[in-house]
C-alpha cells in the first residue's frame, strides 16, 4: 500500500486503518497518507480481516481505483524508445511458483527494470499470493506473459536488445559482461534452469559465480544479483 499511495496516491479512495495501532510503522504510514490527502478511517482488525478476507492485513486495508496497465510489451518498448530510454527487462522461463514470482517483480522494481516478461504455458500468472509477496511491485512492474517466449526473444533482438541468459556452465560471469546497452536478462527454474530452445534464442550466456557449496541460488535472488549488477554498471 505504501507503494500505491507513492506512485498513484490519486487512485487510493479511502483507507481503513487499525486505531488501536500506535507504532512508529503505523503513524509514518498515517503521515505518508495524510500528506497525500488520502480519506482515513478508524477501523479495527475484526473489521479489517473480513473487508480483506485474512487476518494479513497488518493494520491497513484500501479501497482503490484500478491502474491503467501498460497494453503490450511493443507498446513500453516504443514508448522507451522515444524517452531515449535503454531497455532493462528481465526474463523468466520456468518460473511457476508465485512466491518466486512476486520476489522477482519486487526486485525487478526495486532495481529500475522495465518489465518482466514470460512464457504463458510456463509461468505464475498474478495472484493474491503473488501480489503480497511483491509488496506492491505488482501493481507498479509491467508483468507480459507471451504466447512465444524464443519469438519473443528474436523480436527483442530485432529491436537492439541483448539477450543474456544466465546458465552455471556458461563461460564468463555475470560481472565480465557488458550490461549498460539494452539488455534482456534471462533467467530460468531453479534446477531445471531454461529450456533449451530459450537457451539457444540467447546471444550470450552468462554465470553467476558460486563460492559456497550450494550449486545454485533461488532465481529471485538470482535476479537480484544480475539486476543490480546491471544497475552497477549503469551508474
Amino acid at each position: 500500500m505504501g507503494v500505491r499511495i507513492k506512485t498513484a496516491p490519486q487512485s487510493v479512495l479511502e483507507v481503513f486503518f487499525d486505531a488501536s495501532r500506535r507504532d512508529a510503522r503505523m503513524r509514518q504510514f498515517m503521515d505518508r497518507c495524510k500528506e497525500a490527502g488520502v480519506r482515513m478511517i478508524e477501523s479495527d482488525g475484526l473489521r479489517l480481516a473480513k473487508m480483506c478476507g485474512s487476518h494479513g492485513h497488518q493494520g491497513v486495508v484500501a479501497r482503490v481505483q484500478a491502474l491503467q496497465p501498460v497494453n503490450s510489451l511493443d507498446g513500453l518498448l516504443e514508448q522507451l524508445e522515444a524517452q531515449g530510454t535503454v531497455p532493462l527487462l528481465l526474463v523468466l522461463d520456468g518460473v511457476t511458483d508465485p512466491h518466486n514470482l512476486g520476489a522477482c517483480l519486487r526486485v525487478a522494481d526495486g532495481a529500475g527494470a522495465h518489465a518482466v516478461i514470460a512464457p504463458k504455458d510456463h509461468a505464475a500468472g498474478i495472484n493474491a499470493t503473488v501480489a503480497k509477496v511483491a509488496s506492491g511491485a505488482a501493481e507498479t512492474m509491467p508483468y507480459f506473459m507471451v504466447t512465444n517466449l524464443a519469438r519473443t526473444l528474436n523480436e527483442l533482438k530485432e529491436r537492439g536488445i541483448w539477450c543474456i541468459g544466465t546458465s552455471d556452465d556458461a563461460p564468463e560471469a555475470i560481472y565480465d559482461v557488458d550490461l549498460k546497452g539494452p539488455v534482456a536478462l534471462v533467467l530460468g527454474a531453479e534446477g531445471d534452469g531454461m529450456r533449451q530452445l530459450t537457451r539457444k534464442t540467447c546471444d550470450a550466456l552468462a554465470r553467476i559465480p558460486m563460492s559456497g557449496a550450494v550449486e545454485s541460488l533461488n532465481v529471485s535472488v538470482a535476479s537480484g544479483v544480475c539486476l543490480y549488477e546491471a544497475l552497477r554498471q549503469r551508474r
